[in-house]
């Protein structure tokens, strides 16, 4: 039976993820900060739990240093949009701190315990494809996320390590439920789960979902710069 660590598993994504896994057989190390969370998840069979701060490093070391597993799923996430008439650089930092940085934490603390045949899946979004208005911070926690996940892919290759990238779309979760606008083929976190596992267990390097969004999305990745600028004004003015 092999064993799937699991952050952000208390809400969206990560806990139906959680409960897919458990569903094909897996062993999930359930990590997160919502104490009935992680009490709910932990009263089912081969569920343990991890509570820490990804945001803390030292926090995330202790936490994920001794733990055993045979895929890592780096899922834990937060959006906050940017006001460009009331900028706040800390907006930046706090999307950051847990958007990048509480991933660069969680690799420092299991990068010493990835062994041949171990799978690291890191999850992005597909914002980085696109300049979206008002998307500053995400886009560009998003798109470090994905340059970082791609470059240790090169690098850890060489140990039979998997490292995958996932890129969703968007899904429906406590975090787009307060959203304003409107979004587009949006996908519930059950099927969203159900995809992700999909592309883990067939190792893909790159994990887009829904399909049909990832592929119009990197139609519009390509796209010149200033049509993909007209694009976003026009999407903008829409709002």
């Amino acid at each position: 039976m092999k064993t799937m660590l699991i952050t952000g598993a208390t809400s969206g994504i990560g806990q139906s993820l959680t409960m897919h896994a458990l569903g094909r057989g897996y062993r999930v190390i359930a990590c997160g900060r919502n104490d009935a969370a992680l009490a709910s998840l932990a009263s089912y069979r081969n569920v343990t739990t991890a509570k820490f701060d990804l945001t803390n490093r030292k926090e995330t070391y202790q936490a994920l240093a001794d733990l055993n597993f045979d895929i890592a799923v780096l899922n834990a996430g937060n959006c906050e949009y940017v006001d460009v008439d009331a900028f706040d650089a800390d907006l930046f930092r706090r999307v950051f701190e847990i958007n990048f940085f509480g991933i660069v934490h969680s690799v420092e603390a299991l990068l010493p315990h990835l062994r041949s045949g171990n799978q690291l899946v890191i999850v992005d979004s597909m914002v980085r494809l696109f300049p979206f208005t008002q998307s500053q911070a995400y886009g560009a926690s998003k798109a470090a996320v994905h340059y970082f996940t791609k470059s240790l892919e090169v690098d850890l290759a060489h140990k039979g390590i998997t490292v995958q990238a996932v890129s969703p779309g968007f899904v429906q979760t406590p975090l787009t439920d307060k959203n304003t606008f409107d979004m587009p083929m949006k996908i519930s976190a059950d099927e969203a789960a159900k995809s992700m596992l999909r592309g883990i267990e067939k190792k893909q390097s790159n994990v887009f979902f829904p399909m049909k969004f990832g592929w119009i999305m990197r139609v519009l990745s390509i796209l010149p710069t200033g049509l993909q600028k007209w694009l976003s004004l026009k999407m903008r003015n829409q709002q």
